[in-house]
C-alpha cells in the first residue's frame, strides 16, 4: 500500500523553496502566507526535521530541505505536464489502430494525411503488433489479414490479398516469360512459405524451387526487390503505391488470390464512437480508391 506524506504541506514547501518566500508561494497557491507557513511547519513536524532556516531576511533551505526540493520540483513539473496532456484530449478522439508493420508503412501511413485533413480532432495512434497478432483490448480497431472469422468482433472486408511477382524495372527486362524465373533470385517471406509455390503452380511451373534470401516480413522482401536483389512475391495492397510510381513493376500479368482478405476488425460497440465512425468511413473509401498518382 502506497503511503503518501502530507500533500498540502509538500505543495506549500515546494512552492516556498522554489520562489524563496512564503508570500510568493501564497500568491502562487492562492492562500495566505500564514497558511503556507503553517502547512510547512506541520510538514516539518511530520517528517521530524527542519526544511528551512527562518531568518529575518528570508528563508534558507537546510540540507534536508534542499534535497527534498531538488526531487520534488521535477515531480510537480511532470505532474503539470501530464495534466496538460490529459486535458488537451478533452476535445479530441483517441483512435488506436492495430496493424502489421508492412501494412502501416506501405499503405496506411502514406494516406493518413488525408484523414487528418478530414478529421483533425481525431488523434490516430498506430501500434504494430503484426497482422497475425491477437486483437488487443486497448485497440480501437485493427486491420488484419485472415479469413474474416474473429469471434466477438466485427470484420469488414477491405481488400483481396492478391499475389503477383514484383521486381525493380532494370531486373524486369531480363524476365520475358515466367520460365525465366528459373535463373532469378526469388525473395521469400518466412511466415508465407506457400506464396511462391502457389503462384508457380498456377503459372504452370511447379518444378521451379523458390530459392533466395528469406525475410521475416513482406516489407523487407519488397525493399530487397526495390534494391534489385531479386524478385519478390508482392501482396496487394503492399505493392500498389510502388507499382503506380514505377518503383516496382509486375513483369507478368498473372496474379492469384492468396485465399485471405484484409479486414477492418473492431468490437461492435465501437461503431457509435464519433472518432472511429469517421475513421471507418474514410478507410472504406480509401480502400476503394486507386493508388495515389505519383505525379501528385
Amino acid at each position: 500500500m502506497r503511503r503518501l506524506p502530507f500533500l498540502n504541506g509538500i505543495k506549500a514547501f515546494e512552492a516556498s523553496a522554489r520562489t524563496g518566500s512564503f508570500a510568493r508561494a501564497a500568491d502562487e497557491l492562492n492562500v495566505t502566507p500564514a497558511a503556507i507557513s503553517r502547512m510547512v511547519r506541520l510538514l516539518e513536524q511530520r517528517l521530524g526535521l527542519p526544511l528551512f532556516q527562518r531568518k529575518a531576511n528570508g528563508l534558507v533551505l537546510t540540507p534536508a530541505g534542499r534535497t527534498y526540493q531538488t526531487g520534488l520540483t521535477p515531480i510537480f513539473d511532470a505532474l503539470a505536464n501530464l495534466t496538460t496532456q490529459v486535458t488537451s484530449l478533452a476535445n479530441r478522439y483517441v483512435l488506436t489502430v492495430g496493424v502489421g508493420p508492412t501494412f502501416a508503412i506501405r499503405w496506411l501511413i502514406p494516406r493518413l494525411a488525408s484523414f487528418h485533413r478530414l478529421a483533425p480532432d481525431v488523434d490516430v495512434r498506430i501500434t504494430t503488433g503484426g497482422a497475425a497478432a491477437p486483437f488487443a483490448d486497448d485497440w480501437t480497431c485493427g486491420i488484419k489479414l485472415g479469413d474474416g472469422h474473429w469471434p466477438g468482433l466485427v470484420a469488414e472486408p477491405l481488400f483481396a490479398a492478391d499475389l503477383v511477382p514484383v521486381c525493380a524495372p532494370t531486373l524486369a527486362t531480363q524476365l520475358k516469360t515466367p520460365a525465366d524465373l528459373r535463373a532469378a533470385t526469388l525473395l521469400r517471406v518466412a511466415h508465407a512459405p506457400d506464396d511462391w509455390p502457389r503462384w508457380l503452380k498456377a503459372a504452370g511451373l511447379p518444378k521451379i524451387a523458390s530459392k533466395g534470401p528469406q525475410f521475416e516480413f513482406y516489407g523487407q522482401a519488397l525493399q530487397a526487390a526495390l534494391d534489385g536483389i531479386g524478385v519478390a512475391m508482392g501482396i496487394r495492397p503492399y505493392i500498389d503505391d510502388d507499382v503506380a510510381a514505377g518503383r516496382l513493376v509486375t513483369p507478368f500479368a498473372r496474379s492469384i488470390p492468396k485465399r485471405q482478405h484484409w479486414y477492418l476488425v473492431y468490437h461492435p460497440g465501437r461503431i457509435e464512437e464519433p472518432g472511429f465512425a469517421a475513421f471507418r468511413t474514410w478507410l472504406m473509401e480509401a480502400a476503394r480508391s486507386p493508388a495515389p498518382d505519383p505525379a501528385g
